[in-house]
């Protein structure tokens, strides 16, 4: 029961109890409930045992957050998944909207902030705000209106402007549109909060010991050298950003092969796409910015190999359901000639060890059918290919043959009949059983 007595902000946690990702969520969110204790109320459902509350309100992944207002379900959460993340995007939801600014004092106190600051001002206004006339004649709706964009003081910079005006009419739509487009600027500082919002885009990365909180200029140093370097190659369709290194060590381990030991003071550079390629720059970073530019050159002339985490290839893969890793999936899931099952598995998950007798005996079932391939991949030491959503274990895919772009998710049954009533219903040919050879 989500009660409308409590105004405010209410935050329930959609999970099933055995989730991986809920897990690692866990901590971080029952942290976030302590730090928020009588301004909003937490709450997890394990739609494992209350799938009818999990449906009423379209749960379909796991976890899903809600926002609700007066008892009514508000917004979905699309804010961190850190516990400081979470407090302090539900914080500003308690919060007002907006405030009123009404001095000098009052502006630059509220400009002189962390993050960015929108201010919006109106006729009345322009008097307080004589200092920044200059800046308001550029704006053709000061007349009434107008809207201006501050960047965090310590983001200061050469290489683009501290302020940036509205200009355009004025609607909820295009507001959305230019704040969008300029809150961060040309190289923010990306946190663990921030992060899946920059990355929407293709991202470049500088990594190192980087602290505004304690020491602004010694952070800016190698940022203004990146944004030096990202300065040429505007417009190219890659964004850039910064980032303390010690915030991201088990990423950079984990996704791009970088150990602690690797770099030294100097920065770690990565491309993440938003398609999910990857690339680190394996020369040391310069401070003339020189290793940087070949770097990019190398990337826009698309020379640079992708990094791939990948489990070593298996010398031998004579078992009926066949080892598929990171570097074997082209010539394995993506054979054009076969049609192929894949399972992305953890090695922990009790769930793949539950279904490991039953996808033994489908494979076992399909082994004289030379047109299909039974396989899996451990999807906790592999990347994941693009088109594969795998955010929970087991997850199951058919790649047929003739549509390798547009693999189909199993959806069914874990009982070897479901198996095979999926596979003569989405496979390219007539399924040949083991043992007697019968076509199914």
């Amino acid at each position: 029961s989500f009660s409308p007595c409590f105004p405010l902000c209410f935050l329930p946690c959609f999970l099933p109890s055995l989730c991986g990702h809920c897990k690692k969520l866990a901590p971080e969110f029952d942290r976030a409930a302590t730090r928020l204790k009588g301004s909003v109320r937490l709450a997890k459902v394990d739609c494992t045992t209350h799938s009818e509350t999990c449906g009423r309100f379209g749960v379909s992944g796991y976890p899903t957050l809600k926002i609700f207002r007066y008892g009514r379900d508000s917004a979905p959460y699309d804010g961190p998944r850190t516990a400081e993340g979470i407090y302090q995007y539900m914080k500003k939801q308690t919060g007002p909207d907006s405030v009123l600014l009404r001095t000098k004092e009052d502006l630059q106190a509220f400009v002189n902030n962390y993050d960015a600051s929108i201010v919006g001002m109106v006729l009345h206004c322009l008097t307080v705000m004589s200092d920044i006339t200059s800046v308001l004649h550029d704006c053709y709706m000061c007349v009434s209106r107008c809207v201006l964009l501050f960047r965090p003081p310590r983001l200061s910079n050469t290489f683009e402007d501290s302020l940036v005006v509205f200009k355009d009419y004025l609607t909820i739509g295009s507001l959305r549109r230019f704040i969008r487009d300029h809150i961060y600027g040309l190289c923010p500082h990306m946190t663990l909060e921030n992060r899946d919002r920059l990355r929407v885009r293709d991202l470049l990365t500088a990594y190192y010991d980087l602290d505004y909180h304690h020491n602004v200029r010694g952070s800016n140093y190698w940022r203004n050298r990146v944004m030096k370097v990202a300065s040429k190659y505007g417009g190219r369709g890659l964004t850039y950003s910064v980032a303390n290194k010690k915030d991201f060590l088990s990423e950079l381990e984990d996704d791009f092969g970088l150990g602690t030991s690797d770099g030294g003071e100097l920065p770690f550079v990565t491309i993440r796409t938003r398609l999910g390629h990857k690339y680190t720059m394996r020369e040391e970073f310069t401070r003339d910015g020189q290793s940087l530019e070949r770097f990019l050159d190398d990337y826009f002339a698309g020379r640079l190999k992708r990094y791939v985490k990948s489990e070593p290839v298996p010398e031998r893969n004579t078992a009926d359901v066949k080892m598929v890793v990171a570097e074997s999936f082209d010539d394995v899931v993506n054979d054009p000639d076969k049609d192929v099952l894949i399972q992305f598995y953890s090695p922990s998950c009790p769930h793949c060890k539950k279904l490991e007798p039953v996808y033994r005996e489908l494979a076992h079932t399909l082994y004289y059918d030379p047109k299909i391939v039974i396989a899996k991949m451990n999807a906790v030491e592999n990347d994941v290919p693009l088109g594969y959503d795998v955010q929970g274990f087991p997850t199951i895919y058919f790649a047929p043959v003739g549509k390798k772009d547009e693999p189909v998710r199993y959806e069914g049954g874990r009982e070897l009949r479901d198996f095979l009533n999926f596979l003569k219903r989405e496979a390219s040919h007539s399924l040949v059983l083991s043992g007697s050879k019968d076509e199914l």
